[in-house]
């Protein structure tokens, strides 16, 4: 099975970007919450399958959190407590790019916290998702896999591509070394915090295209029907002939060439 082309991809996603839009106006119309982490592999496509969920939704309602290493105040508090303030209001929807998980991956794996705090984590994540559910949260967590080849692929892209060089850090080099590391600490948290209130996913993403499909029309389908019409608009006819712009304190900049 090849990788999907553009235009394919597009073809396919533009269908599923109208059932986007609805489930946007659905939440909006009911109130619903609904908040999606996305967890996995460096490079595996985080950022891609994220604008693919919520690239044609007001981004007035529907937000990416992507939070940066904790101050040294944040460091103090309880684990989940920054998490908290960026949860779904009514109506919203939240994309967390990496999440509360981190402590059971990056944190675990580069060491960056001790075996201790990543227990404490583990035992505490469902009962947190639990309060999260019970309180009507509808929660969704994507793990995206990829294998080592294309890790590989697309780090050695991110270093020659500089629209690209941005992605890469010093973190991102040093997991080279860790790939099967990452995996036992993602079995573990699985086998921690998958459960009947808030389930893990994993979608492969050696594709990424086929992958994003794949995350978008599986949320689709756990959410309950959605179908709402959109609130009828008046648009009468103009009344006149459409003016042109005018100007006469400042005139706009010249164009871009173009040969």
């Amino acid at each position: 099975m090849g990788k999907l082309k553009g235009k394919e991809y597009d073809e396919l996603m533009e269908p599923l970007e109208e059932e986007l839009v609805g489930m946007a106006r659905w939440a909006r119309h009911t109130g619903a919450r609904i908040c999606v982490i996305f967890e996995g592999r460096d490079t595996a496509g985080k950022g891609g399958a994220i604008r693919a969920v919520g690239g044609r939704l007001n981004p007035r309602q529907c937000r990416t959190v992507a939070l940066s290493k904790p101050n040294e105040t944040e460091m103090t508090q309880w684990y989940f407590q920054r998490y908290v303030q960026h949860l779904p209001a009514a109506g919203e929807i939240v994309l967390f790019d990496r999440s509360w998980y981190n402590r059971a991956g990056v944190e675990k794996v580069m060491g960056f916290t001790d075996n201790a705090k990543v227990e404490q984590f583990l035992e505490e994540a469902p009962k947190f998702e639990k309060m999260l559910t019970d309180d009507g949260i509808l929660l969704f967590k994507y793990w995206l896999t990829t294998d080592q080849v294309n890790q590989e692929e697309r780090l050695a892209e991110r270093l020659e591509d500089p629209l690209k060089r941005w992605k890469l850090s010093p973190i991102d080099l040093a997991a080279r070394e860790q790939y099967e590391a990452y995996t036992e600490a993602r079995e573990a948290m699985l086998k921690a915090t998958h459960s009947d209130h808030a389930p893990w996913t994993l979608v492969d993403f050696n594709d990424q295209k086929r992958g994003r499909l794949t995350l978008v029309r599986d949320l689709l389908d756990r959410l309950p029907d959605t179908r709402v019409d959109p609130p009828e608009l008046v648009f009468p006819p103009l009344g006149h002939e459409p003016i042109s712009e005018s100007y006469s304190v400042l005139q706009p900049i010249e164009d871009y060439p173009i040969d």
